[in-house]
């Protein structure tokens, strides 16, 4: 049995109109995605704004995931950096508050080269006791780990069992479910193509999508693991329109202001984020929703 399995959620991170992390409101979304099924939560991730986040932010904020989710679901915390010193201190802070495994995003801006990145990962994970997902997404961060890498790195790190894949290419996808033991779970990054890779023998996804659409993505990814692949296409063929939009502009804009018009947060970003540039996407966002059933905040 694969060790990660399903939906994951990587959480945005709500702020107040003052600029803080609002607590109240991130509580509530971390018990509205336990509440629909979700398999697991993501905190301080890309879509989490974690470049904005001070070091003593990013430690809380995976700590209150921890305990807000108290058990119920497993948490995979992102803690990759491009200093891998400062990966490995974020990393053991995370296993000391008892996230389940870690998230470490490639290396950005530096461009190591293969070598440094396998050094890069191999340090992180013999830094700690818990499952390691490499998070590999060459549009943010310019470098790819090629599979050769991920192969070596998965049988030299007990603890490396997973890859986040964001690549956007199937066939490297492909290439390492082929190459990996039945063990080592691949995840999508993207949720337009979770299930093409489902389809292919990945596990899943770590979904910008299901933090206003938990179980509708469930359903879909969980559908088409329990092998109805046409039932599952059907579920995604409604989803498309809003998968697409929550990428209308750069992650996390869409899916924070999708959250907003549902009460689930204020609209309120960290700079260099924003918000939307073009009003029309806001209107696309709109439109994308309005055939789903979409649940408000209490």
């Amino acid at each position: 049995m694969n060790r990660f399995s399903g939906v994951y959620t990587a959480l945005i991170t709500p702020f107040t109109k003052y600029g803080l992390i609002d607590q109240k409101a991130f509580a509530d979304i971390i018990e509205f995605q336990i509440e629909q099924g979700i398999d697991g939560l993501v905190p301080c991730g890309t879509t989490g704004e974690s470049p904005t986040l001070s070091h003593n932010e990013h430690d809380r904020v995976i700590a209150k995931t921890v305990e807000i989710s108290n058990g119920r679901v497993p948490v995979i915390a992102g803690t990759g950096s491009n200093a891998t010193s400062e990966a490995v201190r974020l990393s053991r802070h995370a296993e000391t508050a008892g996230v389940d495994a870690l998230l470490l995003v490639n290396p950005y801006y530096n461009k190591p080269t293969q070598k440094g990145l396998y050094l890069h990962f191999r340090t992180i994970a013999d830094s700690v006791g818990i499952p390691c997902i490499v998070y590999n997404i060459k549009g943010r961060t310019g470098i790819n780990v090629e599979t050769d890498t991920l192969v070596r790195l998965a049988a030299d790190c007990p603890n490396i069992v997973a890859v986040k894949e964001a690549s956007g290419n199937l066939s490297q996808m492909k290439d390492v479910i082929e190459r990996t033991d039945d063990d080592f779970s691949v995840l999508s990054g993207d949720d337009n193509m979770a299930l093409d890779l489902v389809e292919s023998g990945g596990n899943g996804v770590i979904s910008v999508a299901s933090n206003l659409l938990p179980a509708q993505m469930v359903k879909m990814i969980h559908t088409a693991l329990d092998g109805d692949i046409a039932t599952a296409r059907e579920l995604e063929k409604s989803l498309s329109e809003f998968f697409s939009a929550c990428f209308c502009e750069t992650n996390p804009i869409p899916i924070k202001t999708a959250m907003s018009q549902y009460g689930w947060c204020e609209e309120e970003f960290r700079l260099p984020m924003c918000s939307l540039e073009r009003e029309e996407h806001r209107d696309q966002i709109r439109e994308a929703l309005a055939s789903l059933d979409v649940l408000q905040r209490r």
